[in-house]
C-alpha cells in the first residue's frame, strides 16, 4: 500500500471558504458541503441520507448512515451541519434530505457539479470533487490533533493505514511522542 495520499487536498482555509460560499448558495448546497467537509461523509452517504435517519441522542443531533461495507453508524452532526439540514428539510418529515433541482433525488454527478460550482465561487482553482471534501475532513482532523483511532472510526476506515495516508504531518518531529510523553511525565516529576 502506498503510504501517501496523492489526492488533491484542501487546507482549512479552503474548506472554510467553501462552507461560506455554500452558505451563500442555498440550503441544499450548504447541507451537502457541510456533510462532506464537516462530517466526512462519502458522496453516496450524503445523497442517501434521509430525514427519518435524523435524531437527537444524549443532547446531540445525529444522523444514522449506511456506510461502505453495509455498516450502519450513528454520528453527531456539527452544529453548522445540523442548521443547514434544518433549513433544507424545512417542514418535511420524511424522504431524502438532499434533492435535485427538479425535486427528485440528487445523484452523485449532480453533487459533483455542486461541489465544483461552490469551489469556483470560493475562489478555489483546483480540480476537486466530493471526495476532496472528505479528504479535507480527514486531513483537518489529523492536523487538529484528533487521535488516529478516532479519525479512523469517523472515516469508517477498516484499516488504520488507510487513515494514516491522509496524515501529512506524520513525519513532523514537532508531534513526536517524545515531546508529549516528556511533558506528561514532567507533570508528575515535580
Amino acid at each position: 500500500m502506498d503510504y501517501e495520499s496523492h489526492a488533491i487536498g484542501l487546507d482549512r482555509n479552503e474548506i472554510g471558504a467553501m462552507l461560506v460560499a455554500a452558505g451563500l448558495a442555498g440550503a441544499r448546497d450548504h447541507a451537502l458541503i457541510s456533510l462532506l467537509a464537516l462530517n466526512g461523509l462519502r458522496v453516496s452517504e450524503a445523497i442517501g441520507a434521509r430525514i427519518e435517519d435524523l435524531a437527537l441522542e444524549r443532547g446531540h443531533r445525529t444522523l444514522t448512515v449506511l456506510r461502505k461495507g453495509g455498516k450502519t453508524v450513528t454520528m453527531p452532526l456539527a452544529p453548522r451541519t445540523a442548521r443547514a439540514i434544518d433549513l433544507v428539510i424545512g417542514e418535511r418529515f420524511e424522504g431524502t434530505i438532499l434533492y435535485g433541482n427538479d425535486g427528485g433525488l440528487l445523484d452523485r454527478h449532480a453533487a459533483a457539479r455542486i461541489v465544483r460550482r461552490i469551489a469556483k465561487a470560493a475562489g478555489i482553482n483546483k480540480h476537486i470533487g466530493p471526495h476532496t471534501l472528505r479528504h479535507g475532513f480527514i486531513t483537518a482532523a489529523l492536523d487538529a490533533g484528533v487521535p488516529l483511532r478516532d479519525v479512523q472510526e469517523a472515516a469508517s476506515h477498516a484499516d488504520p493505514r488507510t487513515t494514516m495516508r491522509y496524515d501529512r504531518a506524520r513525519v513532523s518531529l514537532d508531534r513526536h511522542a517524545t515531546y508529549i510523553v516528556s511533558t506528561f511525565i514532567a507533570g508528575a516529576a515535580r
